[in-house]
């Protein structure tokens, strides 16, 4: 390596200083492997294009404007059997991400629960989780998937048992809610005009509840002095939106649904290989999330707990208040990871016939186009991207909630 003269002067650069000098050895080794993995990569692709064009398949994306021909039985936007398989690939990525989306929160809201309760001081309560937790993730998320969906048609009510009766007597919640063995028939909203008023001013108070919360947390830390926040959140939620509602004149109606001949009309369906699905994949992920909440609950020490009782602190505040915030800087690791698994584990859906993306974009628009190649290439990209935009929003708030040292 070249050495400083006696002034202290760096030596000129040299090419050779790219391997043989320590400052720069490591970037050179760097460099040359993304080199070959991208010629690599390269020539893959060049090699599959010239492949697909010697079988008469050039590469090419213009299949996805040409009709899609079938059809999607649940769906979060308008779509019809004419539309193309570009919107066709829509609908399936707006229902992957819809139940990633539910399972998330439904497995969190599980995983607290049941880790909170497997440390039980009950025996009874704390031995049935743990039954619950080493049952559930040891058998294998597609048959829980599958019989999830099977128990929802064997023991809900057929469609033809509500024909011909008084609907006060099948439906439910105030005779709005009809739940079958082919789907649950919920009230849909009709938005008429003004309604956009309504929706800017819910979404002004989410901004508001987030700007709240921050003031709150930072006057507590400051002054030590705790406020309602969840009393306080939970107007501004509802007080705005429903005073412009009734001021706008009531622009936002609902739809019900109503028993015709054959079937119900009306309303919005949410059939059962989504909740069967939505189900399977909460209780499953909500079974290794109460792991990873146990060991972060008895990664705190036992000093901190029985310092708030000390003080004065109800069991409850004090795993609320205290233990909680210092686990999760051990549960959000693994945490994150699970809603990764739930979100690639989602692509089982195609078991119970939810159509999801890979069942539309992966399954029928690969086998009716014959372009696998290209249609993987954009489910892999779709998965992909939720993964990333999951894994750095979950590492923002890891990071957030880290303990910072003054």
């Amino acid at each position: 390596m070249a050495m400083a003269d006696q002034a202290g002067n760096q030596p000129a650069f040299r090419l050779s200083m790219l391997i043989y000098d320590s400052r720069y050895r490591s970037l050179t080794i760097q460099a040359v492997a993304l080199m070959l993995f991208m010629l690599a990569v390269a020539w893959l692709l060049s090699n599959a294009a010239s492949n697909l064009a010697a079988l008469g398949k050039p590469l090419g994306f213009g299949f996805l404007s040409q009709p899609a021909g079938y059809d999607i039985n649940q769906r979060l936007i308008e779509y019809n059997n004419q539309m193309s398989h570009g919107r066709a690939a829509l609908v399936g990525i707006l229902n992957t991400l819809l139940v990633a989306v539910l399972g998330c929160i439904t497995a969190t809201a599980i995983g607290i629960i049941v880790g909170v309760l497997r440390l039980s001081s009950n025996w009874i309560i704390s031995r049935l989780m743990t039954v619950y937790i080493e049952t559930v993730r040891n058998v294998p998320v597609l048959l829980w998937i599958i019989l999830t969906n099977a128990l929802l048609i064997e023991s809900l009510p057929k469609i033809a048992s509500f024909r011909g009766k008084d609907p006060a007597s099948d439906l439910i919640l105030w005779d709005s809610v009809a739940v079958t063995n082919s789907g649950t028939f919920i009230p849909s909203p009709v938005f008429g005009g003004g309604s956009g008023i309504v929706i800017a001013m819910f979404v002004l108070s989410l901004i508001a509840i987030v700007f709240f919360g921050r003031w709150a947390k930072a006057r507590q830390a400051a002054t030590g002095a705790i406020l309602p926040t969840f009393w306080i959140k939970l107007a501004i939620f509802i007080i705005p939106a429903l005073l412009f509602f009734f001021i706008m004149g009531r622009p936002v109606t609902l739809e019900y649904p109503e028993m015709a001949r054959f079937r119900f009309e009306g309303g919005y369906v949410i059939r059962n290989s989504l909740i069967s699905l939505w189900l399977a994949l909460s209780l499953y992920t909500g079974a290794f999330i109460a792991e990873a909440v146990r060991a972060g609950i008895q990664a705190v020490s036992q000093g901190q707990s029985e310092a708030a009782f000390a003080l004065g602190l109800r069991p409850n505040k004090t795993m609320s208040l205290i233990v909680l915030p210092q686990a999760l800087r051990v549960i959000i690791p693994p945490l994150i990871s699970q809603y990764l698994n739930l979100t690639k584990n989602s692509s089982l859906a195609i078991a119970v016939g939810y159509m999801d993306v890979t069942g539309t974009l992966g399954g029928i628009t690969l086998n009716q186009t014959g372009r696998e190649m290209e249609s993987l290439m954009i489910l892999m990209a779709c998965y992909l991207s939720i993964s990333i935009t999951v894994s750095v929003f979950m590492n923002w708030y890891n990071e957030s909630i880290k303990m910072k040292e003054r």
